[in-house]
């Protein structure tokens, strides 16, 4: 069994739910040999449906769903892709859902049913269907700003890639994929574990950003499951030795007592780990904490007891552009905030690129 730089296992699921159409495809059928490699159990299905046989307690049926993959097969409107901003042209999703244990997780609220991760077969249709959106973005097709990195295709909306690497093997084909091709396309992910060794040797030339999702240690009790802040960092250092670009995802950034502190040691740290790197090529992006109704329902049931703050305090309303509402902070606190990352980031970390504050 591979072990990050931490020292922790790479997460295995218990089981593997095979839908009867992923068997027809080459990638799909590499997923399942790496399961069974593995010692994962591997399930059969007699069709495309997922039996997922779940008890009626919801915290075991969250246990059992949160360590359960399906290997399904991506529809012709999964394909169809969205757009991302502000981090990127295009979401191209490898996968649904994620095995950490996330109290403030962006995903709840966002997928339906229950937190069980769905990796996709149909990888080949997935990036044929790319090209036609080259140039035709909103974010750094078109921004002066970014456009130098070409129409950027963002793989870690609704999943983190590099967990689930050592079964699908998907995120080192897409790497692979996006490093023969001869355009002006980006691939973009970002994690919260760190077990790199499989990206190091790959022919990327460049076209892939690996960010590392982090956040202080006081913050670690709101992040079960993922691999110590320490080791993201020394896997983003791993990842710019070998010639990838990379970056600091600062997400999300909460408000509660001693946070400047905190922040400012993070970024110390991210500075050290990333000092004497030749040619660092690094961007941030600041994401601060916010939850909707929804998601701060289904967060409550999965993590009861959670002292991460989701009170209406210090909070004001914005609504999305698509007619939801969410809660996020204040104006005082915000200008609190931003204020604070751009002094401190521009002493600890001159050379970086902010690339967005939201």
């Amino acid at each position: 069994m591979e072990t990050d730089v931490g020292g922790r296992a790479d997460w295995l699921p218990r089981r593997l739910l095979v839908t009867r159409s992923s068997m027809g495809f080459e990638h799909g059928r590499s997923i399942v040999a790496r399961a069974e490699a593995r010692g994962v159990e591997v399930v059969p299905l007699s069709g495309d449906r997922l039996a997922l046989d779940l008890p009626d307690d919801p915290r075991r049926a969250y246990a059992i769903a949160k360590s359960t993959l399906a290997l399904v097969v991506a529809s012709p409107s999964k394909r169809r892709l969205q757009p991302i901003a502000p981090s990127a042209d295009w979401r191209v999703d490898l996968a649904e859902g994620c095995p950490a244990h996330c109290s403030y997780c962006y995903l709840a609220g966002s997928l339906k049913g229950p937190p069980i991760t769905r990796v996709y077969a149909n990888l080949d249709e997935i990036l044929a269907g790319l090209p036609p959106y080259l140039g035709a973005g909103g974010v750094t097709s078109k921004d002066r700003h970014r456009m130098h990195e070409g129409t950027t295709f963002e793989a870690s909306c609704y999943t983190d890639p590099l967990v689930l690497e050592p079964i699908t093997g998907s995120l080192s084909a897409v790497i692979a994929w996006f490093g023969q091709w001869e355009a002006p396309a980006q691939l973009r992910f970002t994690s919260k574990f760190a077990n790199v060794a499989p990206l190091l040797d790959i022919a990327h030339h460049g076209r892939t950003r690996m960010r590392a999702s982090i956040n202080p240690a006081m913050f670690a009790r709101f992040e079960g499951g993922t691999a110590p802040v320490a080791a993201r960092l020394a896997g983003l250092r791993r990842m710019a030795l070998a010639g990838y670009p990379v970056g600091l995802t600062i997400a999300p950034i909460i408000a509660a007592t001693g946070w400047r502190e905190a922040y400012g040691r993070l970024l110390a740290d991210a500075a050290a780990a990333l000092a004497e790197v030749p040619d660092l090529d690094l961007t941030i992006e600041l994401i601060t904490h916010r939850f909707t109704a929804g998601s701060k329902a289904v967060l409550d049931s999965w993590y009861p007891g959670s002292s991460l703050d989701m009170g209406l305090s210090g909070r004001t309303t914005k609504r999305t552009k698509f007619g939801s509402e969410k809660q996020v902070y204040d104006a005082a606190t915000m200008r609190d905030l931003r204020g604070f990352f751009a002094e401190r980031i521009a002493s600890a970390l001159p050379l970086a690129r902010v690339l967005y504050w939201t």
